[in-house]
């Protein structure tokens, strides 16, 4: 079966591209820069063409060209013109279009092929900030608004993990700093966005710490046994999906109780880490709005 989607509503290119609709609809009129579809009820839809073709000429008006002049251009020449202006300036908003074409395409090599030519000339931290984290929220939008779905979704964020686990995986030889204190990375029960957390990990390990990485959906109680292994503890986890909201802050209080004796620590990220109010909390717990400032505080 084609898992392919090649018909786009005008809202899922607003989604896509992050044009307004009804700018999409004036710029057809305008300047005939679209030729949608037409169902028997004579309702728009738009082709997989059509939608890169609209990511093209939003990335070229970023950039300070008017779509009039766009207007002009054939769609090879729309597409050199983006070709240039991400050789030789920011390539970020042109790589977040590609990776969104390999999700909608499934395309596992223009993943790749996109992916390699970032790394060619930035550090995969770099990467990681300024192209997967930005991709992945948009992501999430698209997926709330039903334009992708979840295998659009899973596609995209198992490459991703890939990607993290092949730069942990370079340097599982380092050793850590002598005395270090050691960080287990967890999420609560019924939590299984794992990818910040992977990164996380990975900045931890570059840095020459000691962690573990025990992943999704663990108990609270079986990280009592961490206990007995290891001394000076921080615990790092995300809250994304989980605990519900109305329970966080007895979540922490049991974990505070449980968990944090001596001078163990917990650090909480994530979406639904933002409801809760430091001034609540006690010292053995922080909220980071960030990965990078999290990485930052180390």
């Amino acid at each position: 079966m084609n898992m392919i989607k090649s018909n786009f509503s005008i809202k899922d290119l607003e989604n896509l591209s992050g044009i307004k609709a009804h700018t999409i609809r004036i710029w057809e009129k305008r300047y005939n820069l679209l030729s949608p579809n037409r169902t028997d009820t004579n309702i728009r839809y738009y082709s997989l063409e059509s939608l890169q073709k609209l990511l093209n000429i939003s990335f070229l008006n970023k950039h300070g060209i008017k779509v009039s002049k766009i207007a002009k251009l054939s769609n090879q020449e729309i597409a050199a013109h983006v070709r240039e202006i991400a050789s030789r300036e920011k390539l970020e908003d042109h790589a977040i279009n590609t990776f969104k074409m390999a999700m909608i395409n499934f395309d596992q090599i223009l993943f790749y092929n996109t992916y390699n030519s970032l790394i060619e000339t930035r550090s995969f931290s770099n990467i990681f900030y300024n192209v997967f984290l930005p991709l992945l929220n948009e992501v999430g939008l698209l997926w709330q608004t039903s334009t992708i779905t979840p295998a659009h979704e899973h596609f995209l964020s198992i490459h991703i993990k890939q990607k993290i686990l092949l730069n942990i995986e370079r340097l599982q030889l380092l050793e850590p700093k002598p005395n270090s204190r050691t960080y287990i990375l967890f999420l609560p029960e019924n939590e299984i966005h794992d990818i910040g957390l992977l990164f996380i990990n990975y900045k931890l390990r570059s840095k020459g710490y000691h962690s573990i990485f025990l992943g999704e959906s663990i108990p609270m109680n079986n990280l009592s046994y961490l206990l007995d292994f290891f001394n000076h503890i921080t615990f790092v986890t995300y809250f994304t999906v989980a605990p519900e909201e109305e329970k966080i802050a007895e979540y922490l209080s049991e974990f505070n109780k449980l968990l944090l004796k001596q001078d163990n620590k917990l650090f909480v990220l994530g979406q639904k880490a933002k409801t809760i109010l430091p001034e609540h909390l006690p010292k053995s717990i922080s909220v980071s709005n960030s990965i990078k400032n999290f990485i930052n505080q180390l």
